[in-house]
């Protein structure tokens, strides 16, 4: 499982571990990191021309005795220093020891003009805001020149702890980050610029609380999740999820959403709704009855609102499953037509599967605002609706009222963006939530499987898919998740 921690809590724990280093110790650690890093993606460094862009913090330092090892293999190494009376003056001196040259902000552009790479030492994690006008005019001549893009700890003019970026910032064709990944590496807008990630281990792990503030899982962990029948499995033991979707006008949803519970492992699915005979021409195997839910028969959770409308009996159906004492999934029209304070009475589990335009109009803000502050938006939704919230989007974050980390997925993929996908998705998380999971690691996985089946219905290559293929993947997923 990847963890990342609040730039607080990173800077805590570096000051215990350097008070038992030699000075100067752990900024060598994350150098030589920084400069086989740089290494690699020069495949061959004798010869290659590399700009630093120093700026007036640690992250500076870490840029220039990186500087150093590499003009010591033979680059030819120019520091382009954005504050020189206050460069880090350690690694200035390393830098000129070695051969690197340094020029000022003015001849900054003629030198990334010609560099193979570009190493961003801007701006360290406690940054805010965008990049200054100078710094921005250096990022834009590396744009142009196409060279690579190094960050140092993240990308400048990102907000490492929320992922918000206020104005202009790096894109990064790779980030090299130190002792722990930061929230702003994993969440976007600031993720989409961090490029390839690589962890550089300076020790830091015994000085972090067991309990980050972000987590992203992994193969591994997902796989630990995810329920299997046993010998004496039978359907119900399995788990039977009811899904209440669907509507005259949207008999699709209903398919997908029962297509999404079929293949995310279920026993049974009870489907309720008017579109019974869509369901059944797709799935003979699905259990139809035409409502109210409450007599629809046994169910070990339900998934509400994919396409139900807003029509009298849509509210009703929904009030029906909310009055129930399994766990609840509700996503689309059932967001619109949800009770904020009949969901805080609810003693069973309840997920909440918002995009940021219904996220929007559940916290009563724009959807702007949700989009650039992710993981600020989707901890209120969990704690004003006392519930486990599931924000879809190219980072799909998953908060529960306790708290607790944040999880956010990182096997997403822009062809997801379909009608239908989050349908999909819904019908796969009640199946999980069926099977016996605690609300947070059913959203939390289904959010995993959804983004690999996604994957795996684009192809290597990345080609157009429907809803439907995404649900045709999730057995694929489920098998890739297993056994690597």
């Amino acid at each position: 499982m990847r963890t990342a921690y609040s730039v607080e809590t990173v800077r805590t724990a570096e000051r215990e571990l350097m008070a038992r280093l030699p000075e100067g110790a752990l900024m060598q650690r994350a150098a030589a990191g920084l400069a086989a890093s740089c290494a690699d993606l020069l495949g061959r460094v004798s010869g290659a021309r590399v700009v630093l862009l120093v700026g007036s913090g640690d992250n500076g330092g870490d840029a220039l005795y990186a500087g150093a090892r590499l003009a010591a293999r033979g680059a030819g190494v120019t520091a382009v220093l954005l504050a020189p009376d206050r460069t880090h003056p350690g690694g200035l001196a390393a830098l000129r020891r070695a051969g690197g040259r340094t020029v000022g902000a003015g001849a900054g552009e003629d030198a990334v003009a010609r560099a193979a790479l570009v190493v961003d030492g801007i701006v360290g994690i406690g940054g805010r805001g965008g990049l200054r006008p100078e710094a921005a005019r250096l990022v834009a001549a590396a744009r142009d020149a196409r060279a690579g893009v190094v960050a140092v700890d993240l990308p400048s003019g990102v907000d490492a702890d929320t992922g918000e970026v206020a104005g202009e910032a790096v894109h990064a064709d790779a980030t090299v980050t130190f002792g722990t990944y930061k929230p702003g590496l994993l969440v976007d807008p600031a993720a989409e610029r961090t490029g390839a990630l690589r962890l550089i281990d300076i020790g830091l792990a015994p000085y972090l609380p067991a309990t980050p503030d972000v987590e992203a899982l992994q193969h591994a962990d997902v796989a630990e999740r995810l329920p299997v029948p046993a010998p004496e499995s039978d359907k119900y033991r399995r788990g039977v999820v009811g899904v209440v979707a669907g509507s005259a006008r949207y008999p699709g949803a209903a398919v997908l959403a029962v297509a999404g519970a079929l293949r995310g492992g279920a026993g049974a699915v009870r489907y309720v709704g008017p579109a019974a005979d869509a369901v059944i021409a797709r799935f003979p195997e699905a259990l139809v009855h035409a409502g109210p839910p409450a007599k629809a028969g046994r169910v070990q959770a339900w998934v509400v609102g994919p396409g139900l409308g807003d029509a009298p009996d849509a509210r009703q159906a929904l009030d029906d499953v909310l009055a129930s004492d399994v766990p609840v999934l509700v996503d689309a029209d059932g967001l619109r037509l949800l009770d904020r304070d009949r969901l805080r009475s609810r003693a069973a589990a309840t997920v909440l599967t918002p995009h940021a335009g219904e996220a929007a109009a559940l916290l009563g803000t724009a959807r702007e605002e949700v989009e650039a502050a992710r993981l600020a938006a989707v901890r209120r939704l969990a704690a004003e609706y006392g519930a486990t919230a599931l924000l879809k989007g190219s980072t799909t974050l998953v908060a529960d009222a306790s708290g607790g980390p944040v999880r956010v997925n990182p096997t997403g993929t822009g062809w997801l963006a379909t009608a239908g996908s989050g349908d999909v998705l819904s019908g796969l998380g009640g199946a999980l939530l069926a099977a016996g999971l605690e609300a947070r690691e059913a959203a939390s996985a289904a959010a995993y499987l959804h983004g690999l089946a996604g994957r795996h219905a684009a192809g290597r290559e990345g080609s157009p898919v429907g809803a439907s293929d995404v649900a045709e993947s999730l057995a694929s997923a489920w098998r890739d998740v297993r056994t690597r």
